[in-house]
């Protein structure tokens, strides 16, 4: 699940908690509890008078904003979740790469990814036998030749600063998951071929 997702969930299991004894503590202030005798009043000072509860009123405000509070955190972790699980995700090849330029115009770096569908730009968890790493496509590749040889689609090619990284060999093809974060706003190099599908998260 995405982070900001488990973040915003977490805010409203909290303003949960808080709504519930917020309506305790209102309810536990509006109910009168039977003296066993008259009660004494005590002579005002402003001391007795600080020490007096709030109104019910104040509770009732309280509760409102908490549960305000509750409910907008449940909406953005609606929304998180939703757009979180529309991204594509799933398992491909990798390969890897090293090239004086991309086509982002960017140096080549540790993050630099590439990828045939993919717009320039967009943000990808790479994770290989439970390490993980963020890259941001800045590069086209592999070419569909090279997509279509394995026996999962290559729809990624990896900087091989970060294949070394992940698999402890520069120049390496292996299996490994992958996450869209983040969509780019860049050219997108072709909208069709072996391992299109794969690549925009249909099964």
């Amino acid at each position: 699940m995405h982070k900001r997702a488990r973040q915003a969930i977490t805010m409203a299991m909290t303003a949960t908690t808080l709504v519930s004894g917020a309506a305790t503590a209102a309810q536990a202030s509006v109910i009168p509890q039977a003296p066993s005798s008259p009660p004494l009043s005590p002579p005002f000072s402003p001391a007795t008078a600080a020490a007096r509860p709030a109104p019910a009123d104040a509770a009732s405000l309280d509760l409102a904003s908490l549960t305000a509070a509750f409910n907008a955190a449940l909406r953005t972790a609606y929304k998180d979740v939703k757009k979180a699980a529309s991204l594509p995700s799933g398992v491909s090849t990798a390969t890897s790469f090293w090239d004086a330029e991309t086509a982002s115009g960017k140096p080549m770096r540790y993050k630099t990814l590439a990828s045939p569908y993919w717009p320039l730009g967009t943000e990808v968890r790479i994770t290989y036998k439970g390490k993980s790493t963020i890259g941001v496509v800045e590069d086209f590749g592999p070419a569909e030749w090279a997509v279509a040889q394995h026996d999962i689609p290559a729809i990624i090619d990896l900087s091989e600063k970060m294949m070394a990284d992940l698999t402890g060999v520069a120049s390496n093809t292996v299996h490994v998951r992958f996450q869209v974060l983040k969509w780019g706003k860049g050219g997108v190099y072709r909208r069709s071929g072996t391992g299109y599908d794969l690549a925009m998260g249909r099964r």
